[in-house]
Parts: C-alpha cells; sequence; structure tokens
C-alpha cells in the first residue's frame, strides 16, 4: 500500500477539476482527498502504486474541458493522516501560484436548459455550471471561491446548493452557479428616463423585449459577460449610421454577432477552422470573408472585404438572439476612445445620448474584459486582439527560464498589455487599449494594481520601452522608483521579436534568429523612429542588420492621420517630386499635393521641425494607399488606409511572379547597414497611375513588390550571416497578403519562418517581449 501527495498546477480551479478527481479515484477505488489551494491543485492518496498510476494516467486524459494541466509532481505522502474514504476538502491559503482561467461560453448543456420549459433555468440570463460561464470578468481574489467574486451578493438558494454540493452534479463547486430565485437579474430601462413595460415589445420578458426593439431599428446598451455593448439591426442601414452618429465613431467597422453558424454563412464564407474558433469555448470575434449571399448594411465595414463575426456567449446573448434571423452590430459600449463601461450608472450618464434603451443587470463586473478578435491565415490562427476567453490564461516559457525572478512589463502606448513573468510562466493582461486617453491610462493603472494582488506577484524587475514619451515608460519609472527596484529599457522592435520567438518555443540559449519587425513606430537606439527593421537577435540582445530608407514624418503624429503627408514626404526623398511637377501633372494625386501648402512642409523638413524621420512600413503603405486613392486626405484610425488597400488587391495576379506585375526596391548601404528604397517602386507606380492601371493591380503589385524586397533583403542577410529562422512581427504582419507572399517565398528558400499565434502581432504583444528579454539579461548577469 503506498501513500502519495500529487501537486497539480495549470488551469485547474473552477473549471470542474476537483468532481473529476473524486470520481475517478472513488472509480479507481483509492481514499484520500482533494483541495484547491494557492498553488492549484493538491491531491493526497492511497492505494497500490499500480492503481494510484492508473488514476493519474486517467486524469490526464479526462480531464475536464476548460482544465488545462501544466505540471503534475507526485511525491511520497509524509503525513499522518490515514483516510477511509476519498473527499474534497475545503480550500487551503498559501503563496498564490496557480493561475485565473478565462471567461468561457455557455457550454451546450446550460444552452439547451435555458431553452427548456421543463428546466428551472428556462429562460434564466445567468445559467452557467463548471464548464462554461464567467470568470475573470468577476474575480477579486483567488482562490476562486465564490466569495472572491461579484456573486458574493447573492445568497444561494436550497435548488442551487444542493447541485452545487452534489459531487455528481454539473455544477458541483461552480461558484457562480445561480437561478431566478436567488441569482442576479436583469430589467429593461429607457434612456429618457421614462417608464418602460416590456410587455409593449414582447410577451415573455424583458431580455426577449430586447429582440423587437432591435428590430424596431432601436440602439439598445446591452451590460454583458466583460462590459456593455451598443447593439442594433447589421441590416438597417439607417440604425447602423444612427449609432456610428451618437457614437461619433465614422469608419472603423462594428463586430457583430449572429444567433448560428447557419445565419452567419449567409453572409460570409467560414471554412473549418473559423467555425472551430466561432464555436469555441473562448467564442471570439472572428474575422471572415464577406462572400455570402447576403449583404449587412454597407457602413457595417466600409472599404474592407471581412465582416467580424461572434456567435453569442452567455445565455443573455442566446436568449436576446432565440427570434433574431439576421445579424446585430455588438459593439463596445463606451465614448470615443475610452474604455468600455462596466457599471450602470456610468452607463446611465455616458451612453445616455446614444443608447435608446438600457438592459441592465445587477451582477457587478469587476474585471473589464473585450471581445477578443482572431482571424486564420493559411490555416493558422492570428489573435489580434486577446481579451475574452484567452487572457489571463498563462503562457508557457521555453527551455532556459527556468529560475526566473518575478518581472513586470509594462507594454507600450497603443493596444497595451501589460506582463507578469514568475517561474515558468508569463501572464499576459487582457487588451487595454490606448493609453494616450486618460481613462484608459486609468483602467491600465487599475487593471494592474489588481493583477499584482491577485496573482501576489512582487516584481523585483520592471521592463518598458526606451520611448521616454510613453505613459507605461513614466509609470514603470515611478514604480521602479518607489519600491527600490531595477528597471530595463527595451528596444520596441527586439521585444516583437522576444515576442515571437517565446510563443515559438525558441530555448534561452539558442542562435539568434533574423526578426523582421515592420510596424508604424517604435523608439530606435539612435534616438530615431523605427519601424521597419531587420535585427539579428537573441533573447539577451540584437544587431540592427538592415531597414527601410528613413523618410520625413510631415507634421508628426498627423501624419498618422493624413496619408497624404506621407504621399509627399516619400516623393521628396525619393527626389521625384520635379519629375512629379514635369511628367505627371495630369495626375490626380500630383494636383492634390498642389493644393497643400507645399512650401510650408518644406520648410519643415529641411528645418527638421515636428518632422521626424521614420523607417516605418506602416506609414509606407499609408503612402501608397494616398497615391492611388484611398482615404487620401484623413483616416479615423491607424491603419485604417493600409487596410482598405489590401481588401482591395487583385488576388488573381498574386501567383503570377512575371516581373512587370512586381514593383521593384533598390537596395543601398546607409551609416553601414543594408537599406531598403523605395524610388524605383514609386517611379513604377507613377507611370502606372499615367497608364490608368486599376487600383487592384498596383495594390498587388506593391504588395507583392514589397514582398519580394523582404525576402531578397534576407538573402543578402543570409551572405553574411548564418540565418536559418525568420520571425515575422509588428503590426504590418497582420497584412494577410504580405504575410503569406513572405512566408511563402522565404519557405521557398528553406528558410523556417516563425509566426504569432499566441500574442498579436501588434504592439498588444510587446509586453511578452519586454518580460522575457528582461529575464534572459537578469539571468545572464547573474
Amino acid at each position: 500500500m503506498a501513500a502519495e501527495e500529487i501537486r497539480v498546477r495549470g488551469t485547474v480551479q473552477g473549471v470542474g477539476f476537483r468532481p473529476t478527481v473524486y470520481r475517478l479515484a472513488k472509480d479507481c477505488g483509492l481514499h484520500g482527498d482533494v483541495c484547491n489551494d494557492g498553488q492549484g491543485v493538491l491531491i493526497r492518496v492511497s492505494g497500490s502504486e499500480e492503481v494510484i498510476t492508473k488514476f493519474i494516467a486517467r486524469l490526464q486524459i479526462e480531464c475536464p474541458p476548460l482544465a488545462k494541466i501544466n505540471q503534475l509532481i507526485r511525491t511520497p505522502y509524509k503525513g499522518k493522516s490515514k483516510f477511509n474514504n476519498f473527499v474534497i476538502s475545503t480550500s487551503i491559503s498559501n503563496a498564490i501560484k496557480t493561475e485565473i482561467t478565462p471567461d468561457a461560453a455557455t457550454c451546450p448543456q446550460c444552452k439547451r436548459e435555458i431553452f427548456d420549459p421543463f428546466s428551472r433555468f428556462y429562460r434564466y440570463p445567468f445559467t452557467n455550471c463548471t464548464n462554461c460561464g464567467p470568470r475573470l470578468s468577476i474575480i477579486r481574489a483567488i482562490p476562486y471561491d465564490r466569495s472572491n467574486t461579484s456573486m458574493s451578493a447573492f445568497a444561494i438558494c436550497s435548488e442551487c446548493a444542493k447541485e452545487y454540493h452534489d459531487v455528481e452534479n454539473r455544477r458541483f463547486h461552480a461558484q457562480p452557479v445561480a437561478c431566478h430565485a436567488c441569482g442576479p437579474s436583469a430589467w429593461l430601462e429607457r434612456a429618457d428616463g421614462k417608464s418602460v413595460t416590456a410587455s409593449m415589445f414582447s410577451m415573455l420578458d424583458d431580455v426577449d423585449a430586447v429582440c423587437t426593439l432591435l428590430q424596431k431599428g432601436e440602439i439598445v446598451a446591452i451590460k454583458g459577460l466583460g462590459g456593455i455593448h451598443l447593439a442594433c439591426d447589421a441590416t438597417q442601414e439607417t440604425a447602423v449610421q444612427k449609432l456610428r452618429q451618437r457614437k461619433k465613431r465614422y469608419h472603423k467597422p462594428f463586430a457583430l454577432m449572429a444567433r448560428d453558424i447557419e445565419i452567419i454563412e449567409q453572409y460570409c464564407s467560414v471554412n473549418a477552422k473559423e467555425k472551430e474558433l466561432l464555436t469555441s469555448s473562448a467564442a471570439p470575434i472572428v474575422l471572415l470573408q464577406a462572400t455570402g449571399k447576403k449583404v449587412v448594411a454597407p457602413s457595417i465595414a466600409s472599404g474592407q472585404n471581412t465582416l467580424g463575426f461572434m456567435l453569442p456567449y452567455t445565455p443573455l446573448h442566446h436568449l436576446i438572439l432565440r427570434r433574431m434571423n439576421r445579424p446585430i452590430v455588438l459593439t463596445s459600449g463606451n465614448l470615443a476612445d475610452e474604455p468600455q463601461c462596466i457599471d450602470n450608472d456610468e452607463a446611465r450618464e455616458k451612453l445616455g445620448t446614444i443608447a435608446d434603451y438600457f438592459l441592465f443587470h445587477n451582477r457587478e463586473i469587476i474585471n473589464r474584459v473585450d471581445d477578443s478578435v482572431v482571424r486564420v491565415i493559411s490555416d493558422k490562427v492570428q489573435i489580434i486582439r486577446r481579451a475574452r476567453g484567452y487572457a489571463p490564461a498563462a503562457i508557457s516559457l521555453p527551455p532556459g527560464f527556468d529560475n526566473v525572478p518575478q518581472i513586470l512589463a509594462m507594454g507600450s502606448e497603443l493596444k497595451n498589455t501589460f506582463c507578469l513573468l514568475r517561474e515558468e510562466e508569463a501572464i499576459l493582461s487582457q487588451h487595454l487599449g490606448d493609453l494616450e486617453n486618460a481613462a484608459a491610462f486609468n483602467t491600465y493603472q487599475e487593471t494592474l494594481n489588481l493583477y499584482l494582488n491577485l496573482f501576489e506577484h512582487k516584481p523585483e524587475v520592471i521592463a518598458i520601452d526606451k520611448h521616454p514619451e510613453y505613459l507605461s515608460s513614466k509609470l514603470g519609472k515611478e514604480l521602479a522608483d518607489t519600491n527600490k527596484i531595477k528597471i530595463h529599457q527595451i528596444q520596441h522592435h527586439h521585444a516583437h521579436i522576444a515576442a515571437c520567438m517565446v510563443e515559438n518555443g525558441i530555448p534561452l540559449d539558442a542562435p539568434p534568429v533574423l526578426g523582421i519587425a515592420l510596424d508604424g513606430l517604435g523608439y530606435g537606439d539612435d534616438g530615431t523612429l523605427w519601424g521597419g527593421e531587420f535585427l539579428l537577435a537573441d533573447y539577451r540582445k540584437f544587431q540592427r542588420l538592415a531597414t527601410f530608407k528613413p523618410v520625413a514624418m510631415i507634421g508628426g503624429e498627423q501624419a498618422i492621420y493624413q496619408p497624404w503627408r506621407n504621399t509627399y514626404a516619400q516623393l521628396i526623398a525619393a527626389n521625384l517630386w520635379d519629375d512629379c511637377q514635369q511628367q505627371y501633372t495630369d495626375l490626380e494625386i500630383i494636383k492634390f499635393l498642389d493644393n497643400k501648402p507645399l512650401k510650408l512642409l518644406n520648410q519643415l523638413i529641411e528645418k527638421k521641425i515636428n518632422s521626424p524621420p521614420a523607417s516605418s512600413v506602416g506609414r509606407l503603405f499609408d503612402a501608397v494607399a494616398a497615391a492611388i486613392g484611398i482615404y487620401r486626405e484623413e483616416c479615423s484610425y491607424e491603419g485604417q488606409a493600409a487596410i482598405a488597400m489590401e481588401a482591395i488587391v487583385d488576388v488573381s495576379s498574386l501567383n503570377n511572379d512575371k516581373e512587370m506585375l512586381i514593383y521593384p526596391f533598390n537596395f543601398s548601404i546607409s551609416d553601414s547597414i543594408y537599406c531598403i528604397d523605395p524610388r524605383p517602386m514609386w517611379q513604377a507606380l507613377l507611370n502606372d497611375l499615367q497608364q490608368q492601371i486599376s487600383q487592384q493591380v498596383i495594390a498587388a503589385k506593391f504588395h507583392k513588390g514589397l514582398a519580394n524586397a523582404i525576402v531578397e533583403m534576407v538573402k543578402y542577410l543570409s551572405q553574411e550571416n548564418l540565418i536559418s529562422q525568420v520571425a515575422l512581427t509588428g503590426g504590418v504582419f497582420q497584412n494577410c497578403i504580405l504575410l503569406e507572399q513572405v512566408t511563402k517565398r522565404l519557405q521557398t528558400l528553406g528558410i523556417k519562418v516563425l509566426t504569432h499565434s499566441l500574442v498579436p502581432a501588434n504592439d498588444g504583444g510587446l509586453s511578452l517581449g519586454q518580460a522575457v528579454i528582461t529575464a534572459a539579461q537578469f539571468i545572464h548577469e547573474s
């Protein structure tokens, strides 16, 4: 007879792990107990060694759907207790090393119950069990027990308590378990404060009445799982325009929700991988090709060929959409650039002039969690925004990062996340937005404090971006000064590359990879703005081997939102402006630029006033888009012109590699590094414009030319450096066509290509890279 203690670490709390252990232990005839504690789950068993081994094997195979075992350690049990049965013991509080499970979409069993008139959960909008429901959005502290969540405000009724305590029941120890009798409730309000009678819109209840209101063209604010959304009928252009005008969100695409896959397929093509994502427990927004027989309102995603769809992920959403045979808009309930509202009073105040009605409930949202956004490229998942359903699931660190100190990485300025590093894993926060907005920065600080408390994380080192003006960098310095701890400044593009290396499992002491980081802007080691970089990098250091020719950003940040500024700067930098005025005076872009205050712009460039040189590939995309007439005057969000240009590419020409269908780029050496110069591309593009070649063909030639130039540069660099792996990272590589073209060409050369799938290629993944670089430097210094 043997007695063992089994330590299980990973996503093992709040996912039905203990009942599974209980059931298997009983089935195997073992005695002992199981409990939650700060490190995960602790199992103590007595029985024959052979049976214990069999029990552990079954536990790994029959693990609950939301659980993930990262580590399982067996040691002899040295306690004095003797076990006569197998029981589930109460939780133990000790050092916190466990994980918090992401919120999970409604499981099939709960969905069946809310539509079953004979179930006590019939039409109950907060139905859940151990396989689904809220987690991160309601948690204040761990262990994940009801008393540590916002469900503590609701006293559990006898019926729910019976299921909660029944180890054979699906709701055994499901902390948010609730029903009509004891749980949260939802109600409808009019935004103008007048009384509302749901029976006017429904024979059922307030939740069902929302469906009628949406069909009537009203805008309804709906309090959901991790925040409040604004909803309207996605097929009524008048309603969509009303929402755009009231929200002052004039162009950015709206996300959509539909009752089921069949409705989505009327509007988009959905492949097997995309279907799997839509129906997963994470239930993200999936970007799909809008190639269906039906179309949504034109202003849903103007200038794009994709639609962002999700399926209902809470009982509340299932009940609202039950009678809805078409998609609805479901976009964040916030004022422009501010975080999503999560509180009823806050929503009444801020969204009262946008929404016609509110559907509120009385369960407090502790942690704001936006919807995640993903897309599938070449059958591989690419996360664009990592939030609900994915965060804060831990990311395992590659070999070599075994004994890292606790590190806090502060992230960037846009699309921010922060990262907590501990032992062998990284905890990446959910997407927190752009910190240049004061409300978003406040939320960032609140969420950071919450995470530090939840995980009892006491950083020994803080990592920040090198940009001196990022608010996250300034806050990191303050924290380091106040707590007298070390600070590491990490170069922006090095962090992008390191994040890509981590999620591809590159070990700490592996040889350097060639990282190609293409994005908007990052602060370079030489004090200039970088954004098109070829870095030979490992986790500790990097060497800049090549870049794109720097071009002035006339007006600084204005160049991000007025793409024509980049076109003019590119033509000046290429010494083509004189030619333009002699040979291309009939072109629309030249006439357009001629009406701008060019004398003043020239002075800004010559005197280097608010016109910093930048090697940004993001701005190169803007410049080309504006030249061919896409969002030439103004963009309302960064990357809008580039996304629109990608959408119009003539895909039929992508596989044709004839030289005449690819724009050329030059290669030179500047400041001792290789440099990609787009001058010949501009010359060819102007000629095409003059010959009235279509936008679709020009866009394709630019994408292929750029991909070709990147790969040619890799060939150059390979002659002088040992390069077997290339990491593609940065926001520009969210461009599906560029990513596929570069990947295909590099693989043809026999080079292994590393891309992102766990964290965004954009700045949303930056904090992970900052954290591991700091860890690597710390280990090296030690």
